[in-house]
């Protein structure tokens, strides 16, 4: 579903807003900084699983263009009902990021709301996540195009990971200041390979890739450093993609890789995957 930009007038001035920033009671009328800001959970949609049940998508809009966010699960970090922990990020990266997770609710769900909460610098914001029908979206399908997400394991022949929001892999140790191997093999349909070239398409180092893979921190009690944050799958080449990651502090953490296709997602919340991996690190 494709959500028109409104066109607001404030004082004399004209502001173009999206509608997820209006539905979260946010406009983007002062300047993003560089740290300073405040953040705001943002409802992307909702989407049917095969089984029934309803995938409530989450993304956020870390106002600062360099500060990167630390909020612990809590009350200052809480999806209710269901929570405090219903999968949101506790590592906030700057700017607007989206569908970053799913809240999944049952098939008789109904009218009811799932809220995220987020208190940071004395600004508290609860969003509602709900199945109203103008916010479905074609996160698995790809609605007319046929495009569909990005298929991402952790083995080669491992379970597959496909849309905005997948269960955790079992858990890997680790230990503090020692690298992590990360491995996974992703594929894509490449639908979108074979639709007009965008003019972003466009790279010095070569054709673009079928997928784009991108290692986050999603939550955990401190920094993670990955060797390769951004790893490319080529057409005709290897599906595996290897790097690794190094933890400072021991304890729980849970990581993030996204894998994008070559439609970069748009206004159907389509095509990327969310393809996630919990880490016990001890010293």
């Amino acid at each position: 579903m494709q959500r028109r930009p409104a066109v607001i007038t404030v004082a004399g001035v004209i502001v173009v807003a999206s509608w997820t920033l209006l539905a979260a009671g946010q406009l983007p009328l002062a300047p993003v900084g560089t740290s300073g800001q405040t953040i705001t959970p943002v409802y992307e949609g909702w989407y049917e699983n095969s089984d029934g049940t309803f995938s409530l998508s989450w993304g956020y809009f870390n106002r600062n263009s360099e500060e990167i966010i630390e909020i612990p699960i809590g009350a200052d970090n809480r999806v209710e009902p269901g929570g405090p922990d219903n999968g949101q990020p506790t590592h906030f990266d700057s700017r607007r990021q989206r569908g970053v997770f799913t809240v999944v609710v049952p098939a008789d769900f109904g009218n009811n709301e799932v809220n995220w909460t987020l208190s940071f610098r004395g600004d508290t914001q609860t969003i509602p996540g709900h199945l109203h029908r103008d916010w479905m979206l074609d996160a698995l399908g790809g609605g007319a195009g046929g495009d569909t997400p990005p298929i991402v394991r952790f083995t080669e022949n491992g379970p597959e990971h496909r849309g905005p929001g997948n269960a955790p892999e079992e858990p890997l140790t680790a230990t503090v200041g020692t690298p992590l191997p990360l491995v996974v093999w992703a594929t894509d349909d490449g639908i979108s390979r074979r639709r007009r070239p965008r003019d972003d398409d466009d790279d010095d180092d070569g054709p673009p890739p079928l997928v784009r893979l991108t290692w986050h921190l999603h939550q955990g009690p401190a920094a993670a450093t990955f060797a390769d944050e951004e790893l490319k799958i080529m057409e005709d080449g290897d599906p595996r993609a290897d790097t690794t990651v190094t933890f400072t502090e021991p304890g729980e953490y849970l990581l993030r890789v996204l894998a994008n296709d070559r439609s970069g997602g748009g206004g159907s919340q389509c095509c990327w995957t969310n393809a996630f991996v919990k880490v016990r690190v001890s010293e």
